[in-house]
């Protein structure tokens, strides 16, 4: 873990054109301890082996979370991310997004697929609740919208990216994100089409590895779009911010989720852009993907 020795800054972002990260405010958190990777499938499976839990998607579903679905597909799964054949319009995620039987965080495309070779990448197919099952294991917890936002900006107050304010510096590029038109063709020119080893990229100024890019994280906040405007009404300076008492995405009006950070590589301008260091994310709390993943942090006791 890095050692977080805490502070002021302003938290969201202007010049992102996503109303839920406004308005920029100034948020102060302690020193904390954090997790310089994102959690790798080598210790989720330490984890996994040694207390035999079994993820959200390794799971039967129930037929009173998802009525009208058939019995007989009601089957373990998780969403994984399909390339469509040619471009489409990007009005509806469905075209990329397919519930996936036998996909998990061992198996992240399916049954027949593994993470043999993917010891060092971050685990995904990870639900809120599997996240704070590991947190628990480890003596560890989420870290909040603040604090990863604190640390993802490494130093650099009011930066676009957690690296600066160039998307490839020198022409280089220094997350993994999305080239090419999406969700049709992924050029890869950063090395990787879906995950990437979790330090193939340089680390923060706070020595942090994937705060931008890779797989998005979950934080422990709930998510509600106008929490900002709420918080900047009431506090001139934010102390250690918690996030709201409950969730409401108007979006999603009856699904509880919590905030998620950092984008992943499936982020692009052309959507989703979320790898911006002020942008915020969103999932419902049972949910599990092919890019969603988890790091933690420790309460300061340096």
């Amino acid at each position: 873990m890095v050692w977080i020795a805490g502070g002021t800054f302003w938290m969201g972002c202007d010049d992102c054109g996503m109303p839920d990260a406004l308005p920029t405010h100034r948020v102060s958190v302690d020193g904390f301890w954090m997790d310089r990777t994102p959690v790798t499938n080598a210790e989720f499976d330490r984890f996994v082996q040694a207390t035999g839990y079994v993820t959200v998607a390794e799971r039967q579903p129930d037929p009173k979370d998802v009525p009208g679905v058939p019995r007989d597909k009601l089957v373990p799964g998780s969403a994984v991310f399909h390339a469509t054949s040619e471009p489409v319009p990007l009005d509806n995620p469905l075209q990329w997004w397919r519930y996936t039987p036998g996909a998990s965080w061992s198996h992240p495309e399916g049954s027949g697929s593994s993470i043999r070779d993917r010891a060092d990448h971050p685990v995904v197919h990870v639900a809120f609740e599997d996240a704070r099952a590991y947190a628990k294991w480890v003596g560890k917890r989420l870290p909040t919208e603040a604090e990863f936002e604190f640390a993802a900006r490494g130093g650099l107050d009011r930066n676009r990216y957690a690296w600066g304010n160039e998307m490839t510096p020198g022409g280089k590029a220094v997350a993994n994100t999305w080239q090419g038109r999406f969700p049709a063709v992924d050029g890869g020119e950063d090395g990787y089409r879906g995950t990437s080893p979790v330090t193939a990229f340089p680390p923060n100024g706070f020595g942090l590895y994937d705060m931008g890019g890779n797989v998005w994280q979950w934080c422990s906040d709930w998510y509600r779009p106008d929490s900002y405007a709420t918080l900047a009404k009431t506090e001139p300076v934010a102390r250690n911010p918690q996030g709201p008492s409950d969730s409401f995405d108007p979006q999603e009006p009856g699904l509880a989720k919590r905030v998620l950070r950092g984008g992943s590589f499936l982020c692009t301008d052309q959507y989703c852009a979320r790898y911006l260091v002020g942008s915020r994310g969103k999932s419902e709390i049972s949910s599990a993907t092919s890019n969603l993943g988890f790091r933690l942090v420790r309460s300061a006791s340096r």
